[in-house]
């Protein structure tokens, strides 16, 4: 069930009529019901999975929190991510690792006798077993006191919002807003209405139209050339952070119309002048769970330089392999560590001593410009299908006119250039929510033109959120 379907639209309609006029309990009883029928839509039978870890790790964070023997809370902690992540590798990265393997011996001659098992990937698998496994680890670490409620909790992991391509919640922000009783006041359902339109706005008019300049190129790297990979890269671009910041934007704004608060996930991220910059704006759910559970855990830069280049570096491989069970995401990863060594080498030339304030005018104007441009060729190793794709498009390059490149470079200016000048303002401001605050005029006309932009250019078409696939 996509978020860009009349069938979920109707689905959350019928969702919403009843949550409006049920009490607190009776809210959570329906969300959750709900949840499980929008993720069983897909495949009832990966219910099993949620329902699994749900179990383990609710069990877990109350025997870590009745028990004061350091022994028996490991191993109660171990269970829990064990049990996750031998979910997630069983589905995710078994056939990676024994088809790599394979290959592996065969550079000696040798040959691994294995039966491969074509096994479908659990949507939102990435997702919500990082958000439930967090849980155990904050109970372990004493950050947070396990809830008792065993349907507080089941709602925690399956809450169908932000479900399957997230934002990745953290318990100590979400279970408090569950547990407690929630309003649905004025503001913030005027608030939801605009994320929502925002997030199909970013979706179905500004990454749906990239399709037809991506598709081609990286479908058929062999076919491609010239200027036409340039403007596929680009476009990709755009694509992927319209459609996952949608996503996000859509669950964030269903979440405001139920009275939740979800996690802000995108904070204008190509307006970003280096990769820790781009890493406080990208996915920042992410970026913040790896710093926590694994950058933090390694050492994370207490032990000298070398120690915190080796922990950036296999915090941001273990988030491209994250992203699917390829090689092309654990070279994104690894691309994205080097950027991010390098400019914890570079930085103390690059940032001025004493600067009070960050840099502004034509000097910041080209940080923009050249960080995305690095940013780009990271999107170029996480579009390609292949590793092994990545020097065909680029053995391919050249600066040979198209006029397909030439429709390509207009369209990302018609779809793109409004986005960004939109985001300029709003990140001049410091309201993520610029809109909201306009004047009456003004946000009916702005959000007039927008739902007018959905319904010429939206519901044309619907193309899978390509998150929803991690």
């Amino acid at each position: 069930m996509l978020f860009n379907s009349f069938l979920f639209v109707a689905f959350f309609a019928v969702v919403y009529g009843l949550y409006v006029v049920l009490r607190h309990r009776a809210q959570n009883v329906l969300l959750l019901v709900a949840s499980y029928v929008f993720y069983g839509w897909w495949d009832w039978r990966f219910l099993s999975l949620i329902l699994v870890s749900t179990a383990v790790d609710y069990l877990a964070g109350r025997g870590i929190a009745r028990t004061s023997r350091s022994r028996t809370r490991r191993l109660l902690l171990s269970a829990s991510v064990a049990t996750n992540l031998g979910i997630l590798f069983a589905f995710k990265y078994f056939g990676f690792f024994a088809e790599s393997f394979g290959r592996l011996l065969g550079l000696f001659g040798l040959a691994l006798d294995h039966a491969t098992v074509s096994v479908v990937l659990p949507v939102g698998i990435s997702f919500y077993t990082f958000q439930t496994m967090s849980y155990t680890i904050d109970v372990y670490r004493g950050r947070l006191a396990p809830t008792r409620d065993v349907l507080s909790f089941a709602l925690f992991v399956a809450f169908f919002p932000q479900l399957v391509a997230g934002p990745i919640e953290r318990a100590r922000r979400l279970l408090p807003q569950i547990e407690a009783e929630r309003e649905l006041r004025g503001p913030r359902v005027a608030e939801g209405l605009w994320l929502v339109l925002l997030g199909y706005a970013k979706k179905l008019v500004i990454a749906d139209n990239m399709i037809p300049f991506t598709e081609p190129v990286f479908g058929d790297p062999e076919s491609a050339s010239g200027l036409a990979i340039v403007v596929a890269v680009w476009a990709f671009a755009f694509q992927i952070y319209g459609d996952f910041s949608g996503y996000s934007d859509i669950a964030r704004g269903l979440g405001k119309l139920m009275g939740f608060d979800i996690v802000l996930n995108f904070r204008f991220p190509y307006f970003a002048t280096n990769p820790r910059d781009f890493w406080r704006r990208w996915h920042i759910s992410l970026s913040t769970w790896l710093r926590d559970y694994l950058y933090i855990p390694l050492g994370g830069n207490r032990h000298g330089r070398r120690r915190t280049e080796l922990n950036l570096m296999l915090t941001m491989l273990l988030g491209g392999l994250w992203h699917g069970a390829a090689w092309h995401f654990v070279a994104w990863g690894l691309f994205h560590g080097l950027l991010l060594v390098v400019h914890r080498r570079l930085r103390p030339a690059l940032e001025r001593p004493g600067a009070a304030r960050p840099v502004r005018g034509p000097r910041h104007a080209l940080l923009v410009l050249g960080f995305f441009q690095l940013t780009s060729v990271g999107w170029l190793l996480f579009a390609v299908e292949r590793l092994s794709d990545v020097p065909v498009l680029l053995g391919n390059l050249s600066w040979a006119w198209s006029a397909e490149a030439t429709v390509g470079l207009l369209t990302i200016a018609l779809f793109a250039l409004p986005l960004l000048a939109a985001e300029w303002l709003a990140e001049r401001s410091g309201e993520t929510l610029v809109a909201v605050g306009w004047s009456r005029p003004a946000r009916f006309a702005c959000y007039a033109l927008t739902w007018l932009l959905v319904v010429a250019s939206g519901w044309v078409e619907s193309h899978e959120f390509i998150y929803v696939r991690f």
